[in-house]
C-alpha cells in the first residue's frame, strides 16, 4: 500500500468527535472571562482534606502558591478515591514487559493494595514527610508504586532515567541528599538483560546519607549485595500491611524533583508540588486526550524518567481513574511490530508518543502498520520535540486511518503539563504547529524588547521570536532544588520587566495566530526528546585524558530531531585521530552521561573558532554542521580555522 497521506494544511475535528468531546469552545471564554476562578474550578475536581482559600498568591514572584491553604493527598486522588467510589475492579494498567508473554494486569484495588505496602514499608525504614528517595527502575509496575508510595507519605521522588550512567545517578543522588535509593537488579533491553545494581552500587558509593537501597527482582541475574544497606523489595513491600491511612498536605508541599540539563554542566533539580501540579496534570489528561475513562485504553510511551511519563503515566491518567497501558521494552524488541501488536492487544485507542518513533516507523516503512489492526484508535498525540509536518500527516494516515485527531503538546519539565495543544473537539489541527495556548494558559511570541511578534505574512520568516509564558499556571515549578538565584536567573531573567517565565525555545506565528515551536535557542540540544546540555557532553569529552579542547553542537537530524556533533582537539602526545580514538570518545560519552548523549560525529580538528576574548563560536561550527555558508565571521580570532576543520570532516 502506498503513502496516501491528505495534503491539508489543517484538519477540522471530526464531527462526531466534536459532539462527544469532554472540552467545548466555552472552555476558552470560561477561562477569559475570569482565569483564576477557571483554575479554582479545575482544582475542584481532585478530592481536598482541607479546601483552598485562595487560588493564586503571585506576591512573591517568581514563586507562586497556588490552592493557598489547601491540602490534599496525591496518592488518594489517584488511586483510594476510584475504589471507594466502587471502580476498584477497573483495570489501572495493563503492564506488558519486554520479553514476550511477561505481563501483568493492576486494578485500582490492586495498586491500591500495593502502593499502601509500599508506604508501610517506607515509614519502616524510618523515612519522613520531606526525606528524598532516588528511584532508578525500567518501567515496572513497582516503579510507579513507588512513585504513588512516596506520594502518600509526602516524600519527594527524584526519579531518574534507567538509561543514565552510575555518575550522572550519583550527581542527582548527591545533590538531592537522598536517603534511599529504589532500583532492579537489571533491565531488560532489546532482549538482553543489563545490570542497573551495579550502577547503584558504584553511584552510592561513599555517600553517608544513603541509608538503604531497596531492589526489585526483575530478571534474577547475579549482583553484589551490602548486608545491613541492601533489602529485596519481595521481601519487605511484598510482606507489608495492605492497610494504610494517607495523610492531607499542602497544596505547596513538594511532590518530586526531575533533573533536567542545564546550559552548565550540572544539571537542575526542577521542583513540582502537589495541589497545583496534579490540578494541571488531570486537567490536561482530561481534556487534551478527551478521556473517557470506561472505554479507552490510553498509552503513553514515555518513560517515567522524564517528566512525561509523570504527568501521563503516574499523575495525570491515574488521578482521572483511566486504563492505560505500560511498556517496559523498546519498540524493536523482538522486532519493529511490537508496538503494533501492543496496540492490537490491548485495544489502544489513544496513543502519546514522540516524533522521533514517529520518523522512525517511517523510515522502517508502511508496511508495518498496514500489517496491524489499528482501527481502535481514536486520537493520537505527539510530544518532546516540535514535529515536521511530513511526520504529522503520515503519522495521522498510517496509525489514524485519516480520521483521527492529533493533539501536538508543548510543554516542559518545567512547566509540568501540557501548556500549547490542540482541544481534539475543538481546534482545526496544523501539520506541525501545537496551535494554541491550552484554556487557563497564557502564551505569547515576542521580540528581544518584549514587543510581540507579527504573523508571518507582515514579517515572513524573520517573524521569529522568544517564546514566553506571561502568566503563572498551576503547575509551573517552583524553583531549582537547593538554588532559588539560579531559578530566577534562568528563568526570570531575560524579560524580569515584564515578569515573564522564558522557555528557551523560539516560535513564530503563522498567518493564522497558531504558534510554530522551533526548537531550542540555548545550548541545550534536544535527541529524540531527551534534553543534553553541550557543556555536559564537552566536559565528558574533556575528561578523556587525550582531549585538550571540545566544542559540542545540535544539528538537524531527520530521525531525532537533534543530534549530537562533536568537534575536538587532541593533546600534543596523542598520535591516533583516527576512527579507533573517536570510538573511544563516544563510549567515554556514553559512560559520564548515556548511550543516548553520544556524538553522531566527532571530528578531530586542529584548532576551534574563537573570538578575540577567547569565546568558542558554536553559532559557525553549526553552520559547518549543517552544511550550510558560514555566517558573519568578522568577530573570529583566525577565520582561516574554517579550511582546517572542513579538511577534517
Amino acid at each position: 500500500m502506498t503513502d496516501t497521506y491528505v495534503d491539508a494544511s489543517s484538519f477540522p475535528p471530526p464531527g462526531e468527535f466534536a459532539l462527544n468531546a469532554n472540552a467545548s469552545a466555552e472552555l476558552y471564554r470560561e477561562a477569559e472571562r475570569d482565569r483564576l476562578a477557571f483554575w479554582g474550578k479545575q482544582a475542584k475536581r481532585l478530592s481536598w482534606d482541607s479546601p483552598f482559600t485562595e487560588v493564586l498568591d503571585w506576591s512573591q514572584a517568581p514563586f507562586a502558591k497556588w490552592f493557598v491553604g489547601g491540602k490534599l493527598n496525591v496518592a488518594y486522588n489517584c488511586v483510594d478515591r476510584h475504589v471507594e467510589a466502587g471502580h476498584g475492579s477497573r483495570v489501572a494498567i495493563h503492564w506488558e514487559g519486554e520479553p514476550v508473554g511477561d505481563s501483568r494486569t493492576l486494578t485500582y484495588s490492586d495498586l491500591l493494595a500495593e502502593v499502601c505496602k509500599a508506604a508501610n514499608t517506607l515509614t519502616e525504614l524510618g523515612l519522613v514527610a520531606g526525606d528524598r528517595v532516588a528511584i532508578y527502575m525500567p518501567m515496572v509496575p513497582e516503579a510507579i508504586v513507588a512513585m504513588l508510595a512516596c506520594a502518600r507519605l509526602g516524600l519527594l521522588h527524584s526519579v531518574v532515567f534507567a538509561g543514565f550512567s552510575a555518575s550522572a545517578l550519583k550527581a542527582r543522588i548527591e545533590d538531592a541528599e537522598a536517603k534511599l535509593v529504589i532500583t532492579t537488579d537489571g533491565q531488560y533491553r532489546r532482549g538482553k538483560a543489563v545490570s542497573l545494581k551495579d550502577a547503584v552500587d558504584e553511584a552510592v558509593s561513599g555517600q553517608s546519607h544513603v541509608e538503604h537501597v531497596l531492589v526489585v527482582r526483575r530478571t534474577g541475574m547475579d549482583m553484589p549485595w551490602t548486608e545491613g544497606r541492601d533489602l529485596w523489595w519481595h521481601q519487605t513491600v511484598d510482606k507489608a500491611s495492605p492497610e494504610h491511612t494517607p495523610e492531607a498536605f499542602d497544596s505547596e508541599h513538594p511532590l518530586f524533583l526531575l533533573y533536567t540539563s542545564g546550559t552548565t554542566g550540572s544539571p537542575k533539580g526542577i521542583v513540582h508540588t502537589s495541589g497545583g501540579y496534579l490540578t494541571q496534570a488531570s486537567y490536561t489528561h482530561y481534556n487534551v486526550f478527551d478521556i473517557k475513562v470506561d472505554t479507552d485504553v490510553f498509552w503513553c510511551t514515555a518513560d517515567i524518567g522524564w517528566v512525561t511519563g509523570h504527568t501521563y503515566i503516574a499523575y495525570g491518567p491515574l488521578s482521572n481513574g483511566a486504563t492505560q497501558v505500560v511498556y517496559e521494552g523498546t519498540p524493536a524488541s523482538p522486532d519493529e511490530h511490537r508496538h503494533f501488536q501492543v496496540i492490537e492487544k490491548y485495544g489502544v485507542t489513544i496513543y502519546y508518543t514522540a516524533p522521533t518513533l514517529i520518523r522512525t516507523f517511517m523510515k522502517w516503512g508502511r508496511e508495518l502498520p498496514d500489517a496491524h489492526d489499528l482501527t481502535s484508535l481514536r486520537l493520537l498525540g505527539t510530544v518532546g520535540e516540535p514535529i515536521n509536518p511530513e511526520a504529522w500527516r503520515w503519522y495521522r494516515d498510517a496509525f489514524g486511518g485519516n480520521r483521527t485527531p492529533i493533539v501536538d503538546t508543548w510543554w516542559q519539565t518545567e512547566t509540568g503539563a501540557a501548556m500549547i495543544s490542540p482541544l481534539p473537539g475543538v481546534t482545526a489541527a496544523v501539520p506541525g504547529s501545537a496551535t494554541q495556548p491550552l484554556p487557563g494558559i497564557s502564551a505569547r511570541v515576542v521580540d528581544d524588547h518584549g514587543n510581540t511578534i507579527g504573523r508571518s505574512h507582515e514579517f515572513g520568516e524573520h517573524a521569529q521570536g522568544y517564546l514566553v509564558l506571561d502568566q503563572p499556571w498551576p503547575s509551573m515549578l517552583r524553583g531549582i532544588w537547593g538554588d532559588p538565584e539560579r531559578y530566577k536567573e534562568t528563568y526570570w531573567s531575560r524579560f524580569a520587566e515584564q515578569g515573564w517565565y522564558f522557555a528557551g525555545d523560539g516560535a513564530r506565528y503563522d498567518d493564522d495566530g497558531n504558534i510554530w515551536v522551533l526548537g531550542r535557542i540555548d545550548d541545550v540540544m534536544n535527541v529524540s526528546g531527551h534534553r543534553i546540555s553541550t557543556a555536559e557532553v564537552e566536559s565528558a569529552l574533556v575528561g578523556h585524558a587525550h582531549v585538550a579542547e571540545a566544542a559540542v553542537v545540535g544539528a538537524n537530524d531527520d530521525t531525532t530531531g537533534q543530534a549530537i556533533i562533536a568537534f575536538v582537539i587532541l593533546e600534543a602526545h596523542a598520535k591516533d585521530t583516527g576512527s579507533e580514538m573517536v570510538e573511544e570518545l563516544r563510549a567515554e560519552v556514553a559512560r559520564e552521561i548515556s548511550p543516548i548523549a553520544k556524538p553522531r560525529e566527532i571530528h578531530v580538528v586542529p584548532e576551534l573558532p574563537k573570538t578575540r576574548s577567547g569565546k568558542i563560536m558554536r553559532r559557525l561550527l553549526r553552520d559547518v554542521a549543517e552544511g550550510r555558508e558560514l555566517g558573519d565571521t568578522s568577530t573570529l580570532l583566525d577565520p582561516s580555522v574554517f579550511e582546517a576543520i572542513r579538511e577534517s570532516k
